[in-house]
Order: structure tokens, then C-alpha cells, then sequence
């Protein structure tokens, strides 16, 4: 467990890639788990249960459904677990790091909350690009283009599914 714990910080400061990852269905599926605890975590601050359960699987979703068919139209579905793999780990990485933003921004809005925030969704989408630029083969400003295609459709797709969650509470 701990060499998985330093494969994907390693992968999160850009180190190692999907490549590295065991090409593992299991080790895919295993990885939902510490994925659903810390994003459940980070929801639960400011939701209650079956609204933050309910972002994670849309969420779930949605990274399954963009990955796979990039993958499938590339003809490198073979590099589907190493991927999700990658960026489920490295999303709980970076998660972990985010709590205390998270808490804080929740708890005492500050200045220095926000950039973090900021600091923290610019390293997700470099580790995301880093990710899909090696699951692709392509260089980084292409891998970079697709993790921000991926963040503008999932921004869209959750504020159209859970704007009337938050104005509702």
C-alpha cells in the first residue's frame, strides 16, 4: 500500500505516468474506495450524504465517460485501468491536500484559502494533462488542451445537475 501511496504522489508531481501504474482491473476498482472517502470527506463539509454521494457517482461518471472513449478512438483501450487508475489516485492525492482549503473556505473565507484553491485546481489540471498526454502518446499542450476540455465539461455537467442542491440548502 505505501509504494501505491508514493506512485501516485509521484505521479502528482509529474515523476511517473499512467505507464507506471499496474495495468490491474482489480487495482482500478480497489482505488474507487480511497477515492469515495476522501471526496466524500471534502462533500460532507458542506452537503448532506445523499447529495455528496450522489456528485461522486456523477462525477465516477463522468471521468469513466470522457477516458474511455479518448482511449477507445486513440485504439488504446488497453491503457483504460493503468489510466482511470492514475486519475482516480492522483485525484485523491490532491484531494487530501485540498481539505484544509476546503475547511477553510467553508469555515472562514480568506484570501489565502482561495489561492490555494486556485493553486490546487492548476496542479489537478497539469496532472491530469500529464496523464492523458502519456495514455495518448501526444505531447503535453495536447494532454493539457483535453484535461481542460475534461474540466469545462465537468464544471458544466455538475452545476446543470446540482445547482438546485446548493440552492435548495
Amino acid at each position: 500500500m505505501y509504494q501505491l501511496m508514493v506512485l501516485f504522489f509521484e505521479i502528482c508531481i509529474m515523476r511517473k505516468g499512467p505507464q507506471d501504474v499496474p495495468a490491474s482491473p482489480w487495482l482500478m476498482r480497489l482505488m474507487f474506495v480511497p477515492y469515495l472517502l476522501v471526496n466524500l470527506l471534502i462533500l460532507l463539509l458542506d452537503s448532506d450524504w445523499s447529495h455528496a454521494l450522489l456528485q461522486i457517482a456523477a462525477e465516477t461518471v463522468l471521468m469513466i465517460g470522457f477516458c474511455y472513449p479518448l482511449l477507445y478512438f486513440s485504439g488504446k483501450t488497453a491503457r483504460f485501468p493503468q489510466t482511470l487508475t492514475a486519475l482516480l489516485g492522483s485525484d485523491v492525492v490532491i484531494s487530501l491536500c485540498a481539505i484544509p482549503a476546503v475547511a477553510s473556505l467553508y469555515t472562514q473565507i480568506s484570501q489565502v484559502a482561495y489561492i490555494a484553491m486556485i493553486a490546487l485546481m492548476g496542479w489537478h489540471w497539469l496532472v491530469n494533462g500529464n496523464i492523458f498526454r502519456h495514455a495518448l502518446d501526444r505531447p503535453l499542450m495536447f494532454g493539457l488542451a483535453l484535461a481542460f476540455l475534461y474540466i469545462l465539461i465537468s464544471t458544466q455537467v455538475m452545476t446543470l445537475l446540482f445547482t438546485e442542491i446548493a440552492v435548495s440548502d
